[in-house]
């Protein structure tokens, strides 16, 4: 398959608002569970070791008009909760057999509070991560969390999950997320070969299917992709950072590519693309994912740093990268991305580099102003 058949067949997964491939795999075998994952990390080899098929929640953009969850919510509430609100309040989510959410803001706390009392047939989990990551206890406390979190699915919809199931998954995602650390190293070194839509359109079906089916795709892609050819641009090397949670529209990513950024690093979809090694798979898995993702995981604004500071990591990934810039997508009312923005400012003036903030929503729909601000900062970094 070439790689634009396999970008055209993730574009129909991404773009279904009935998450018609979760629900094929799910009518194939009787007895099988999808749980939907709000962001930004879940441990993804948890749910697959017991049977179960993560579905990645990342609210429902342009396709969905807002008719119910505004009266959940207050006015000034990023537009992720509130779409993945209105995906229920529509039962488009009756697929779901639980939702797991996670201690990423204050939002995201309140909106499983917000399903509970919304859907009662639906199984809602929260999962506590530590807040203290330098703690001795960090990783025991991982542990009983990841293990209290198996426990309540067993107890819930009978999916048990063992020491040799959750293994197995371990290799299963390390294998998937090494070639997804592949296709991002194409992309840092070839941007004019591999765009950040084409890149994050493929990333993003990765939510919304089986991983089984998934790794087949990206690995035709990554076959593929040396054969492709096309002319490096007149463009600036820019790291798009704080999109980590709510995503920007594809549309917006295509006005920072045709405005001329080359995009070489990104934090899109990152808790899927959460760990920077490999978990390790000897031992005990439990323990080993545990490990991971206090030592081992990028950093992020939603989870305290420990002896990492998050703003030396965007550094270190500027500099990686091979960029010229950084440019902030904070979705509106983001506030970790936005209180991080002050530290990470603050650190790039440090080191001289340039960037440049844009808000963004789910449903913007024009991005005209946006054009303009992208293309007046390009021209101030390429002619003077």
């Amino acid at each position: 398959m070439s790689v634009e058949a396999v970008l055209e067949r993730c574009q129909q997964v991404v773009e279904d608002p009935h998450y018609g491939e979760a629900e094929a795999w799910k009518r194939a075998v009787p007895g099988r569970r999808i749980v939907g994952c709000f962001p930004v990390y879940t441990p993804l080899e948890i749910l697959h070791a017991g049977g179960m098929m993560p579905l990645g929640m990342f609210g429902a953009g342009n396709t969905i008009e807002i008719a119910h969850a505004d009266a959940r919510f207050q006015s000034f509430v990023c537009s992720i909760a509130k779409t993945t609100l209105e995906l229920g309040m529509q039962e488009r989510l009756k697929l779901l057999d639980a939702a797991l959410f996670s201690s990423i803001c204050d939002v995201a706390r309140n909106l499983s509070s917000v399903f509970v009392r919304n859907f009662p047939d639906l199984h809602v989990v929260y999962l506590h991560y530590p807040q203290n990551m330098t703690s001795p206890a960090a990783v025991d406390y991982t542990v009983s969390e990841y293990r209290r979190l198996g426990r309540n699915f067993e107890a819930a919809l009978g999916a048990t999950v063992t020491d040799a199931a959750l293994a197995e998954s371990l290799g299963v995602y390390n294998r998937w997320r090494a070639q997804l650390r592949a296709l991002y190293a194409f992309r840092r070194d070839f941007p004019h070969l591999l765009s950040t839509v084409e890149l994050a359109r493929l990333v993003r079906a990765g939510t919304l299917m089986p991983v089984e089916a998934h790794l087949p795709l990206v690995e035709e892609v990554l076959e593929a992709l040396p054969s492709r050819t096309g002319r490096p641009r007149d463009r600036i090397r820019v790291v798009v950072e704080s999109a980590f949670c709510e995503q920007p529209p594809l549309a917006l990513l295509e006005v920072l590519e045709e405005a001329g950024c080359s995009i070489v690093d990104d934090d899109l979809i990152t808790g899927w693309r959460w760990f920077l090694e490999d978990v390790p798979a000897a031992g005990d898995p439990w323990r080993s994912l545990a490990e991971s993702y206090i030592t081992r995981s990028t950093y992020s604004s939603v989870r305290h740093d420990g002896p990492r500071p998050r703003s030396e990591g965007l550094v270190r990934k500027v500099r990686a990268a091979k960029a010229d810039a950084v440019i902030f997508l904070p979705a509106k009312f983001c506030e970790p991305a936005l209180f991080d923005y002050v530290l990470y400012r603050q650190a790039l003036e440090r080191e001289g580099i340039p960037h440049l903030v844009v808000e963004f929503e789910e449903k913007m729909w024009t991005f005209e102003r946006t054009r303009n601000e992208i293309e007046t900062f390009v021209e101030s970094m390429l002619f003077t």
